[in-house]
């Protein structure tokens, strides 16, 4: 065991925060998963928990073999993999599935596995890594917009405009942290204002191109535009039935909860283990456990805070912020959804909720963020071992 945590490199809080929030999500998800047994299942639970374990497993392993990497490699590897995910997204939206009438082509089936995976997710890392090398090369010039217009916006355009028709919540975030990353980066703040300007008229577009041609993308428009609405008014819908259920699990939990495995809203709730487990997380471990998955989070944030600080490369900086807050923003998304801070998006919480594709693309970015932090950690042991050596010499000639 001792070999074992010897090999692994970068910032200890990350990997102790990375297997403290897997850990825990057992519990919740065994739980909330007795709702999907029950429907489509024999009633045993066992399967769903294994299944998740075996996510777990293979995320783990991808952390781990990441941050093997050095990160530097990462900046060819963005270029060379853009394209690919391109393809997907275009495989994915071709395929046209549709959920109760909407939209919902996210996912693709990989062959002679029978695995789902969700492209927009890969698609993201991809971009805001390939954007971080981007922003790299030109720290510190002077560049005009039209220069940045083909290498930087149009890839970032490309890719948001195939994710946009089937999952708008996933576009809006990449979108934001995106221009968050550029804002970090030093990009021009007047080209960065067209930019805003560009994306917003491109959505005000693809919006009545969508209410003009119905059948192109059924319903999944009405569904964003009744999300917001019905937010903002307050009103008792049936749109209103998941923050509902959310609520009373919330109220249900009070300070201590009523324990592992008795949370009754699980059975009322369709995303119990999924987008909604927050809200079961808060009627088992009550506003303790609540404030616990918090701070973990809130850890993680500082300690990204901190690579990304002690990083000696603007590529490395970049790069843990643009992969690594996307982690943070989304749980904090998916808790501001339970407790209806926030409009229904359908984001997962990290590392805790099940679904493989959001737990390996997670460690995938942790991996990466722990590559910076080894190389930052290697760097020291070397100046480390410079020093010493001297002495080493000196008392070995005396």
């Amino acid at each position: 065991m001792q070999g074992v945590f010897k090999n692994l490199k970068g910032d200890r809080a990350i990997w102790a925060v990375a297997a403290l929030l897997a850990v825990f999500s057992f519990l919740p998800v065994y739980s909330a998963s007795s709702n999907l047994a029950y429907l489509y299942g024999d009633g045993s639970t066992l399967p769903y928990l294994l299944k998740h374990a075996a996510h777990l497993l293979l995320g783990f392993a991808i952390m781990y073999g990441v941050h093997k990497i050095p990160f530097h490699y990462f900046k060819g590897l963005s270029i060379l993999v853009l394209p690919v995910v391109v393809v997907l997204l275009l495989v994915t939206l071709s395929q046209g599935a549709t959920i109760e009438g909407a939209n919902a082509s996210r996912w693709i089936r990989v062959p002679f596995v029978g695995v789902t995976f969700q492209t927009s997710t890969l698609a993201a890392v991809v971009l805001l890594t390939y954007v971080a090398r981007y922003l790299s090369r030109i720290k510190d010039k002077q560049v005009s917009f039209k220069e940045t217009l083909l290498p930087l916006w149009l890839p970032v355009f490309v890719v948001l405009a195939l994710i946009l028709p089937a999952n708008f919540s996933t576009t809006a975030i990449i979108f934001c942290m995106v221009v968050m990353l550029v804002f970090i980066g030093g990009y021009p703040l007047k080209y960065l204002g067209i930019v805003l300007g560009a994306g917003l008229i491109l959505l005000t577009l693809f919006v009545l191109t969508a209410k003009a041609f119905p059948g192109v993308f059924p319903n999944r428009v009405d569904t964003w535009i009744n999300r917001v609405e019905n937010f903002a008014d307050g009103e008792d819908t049936e749109a209103d039935y998941q923050i509902k259920q959310a609520k009373i699990a919330i109220a249900s939990g009070g300070i201590t909860g009523l324990g592992p495995g008795k949370s009754v809203q699980k059975n009322f709730l369709p995303q119990s283990s999924s987008d909604f487990i927050y809200a079961v997380i808060v009627e088992e471990f009550g506003m303790i456990g609540a404030y616990f998955l918090m701070a973990l989070y809130l850890l993680l944030l500082f300690r990204l805070v901190i690579v990304a600080h002690k990083s000696d490369s603007i590529f490395g900086k970049l790069l843990v912020i643009g992969v690594g807050l996307p982690i943070v923003f989304q749980a904090l998304i998916n808790m501001a959804v339970a407790v209806e801070f926030f409009p229904v998006t359908g984001q997962t919480l990290p590392l805790i909720s099940s679904g493989g594709t959001s737990i390996w693309m997670t460690c995938l970015a942790l991996g990466m963020v722990l590559s910076v932090s080894a190389k930052r950690q290697a760097v020291i042991e070397e100046e480390t071992e410079t020093i010493e050596n001297p002495l080493d010499i000196l008392s070995e000639t005396l």
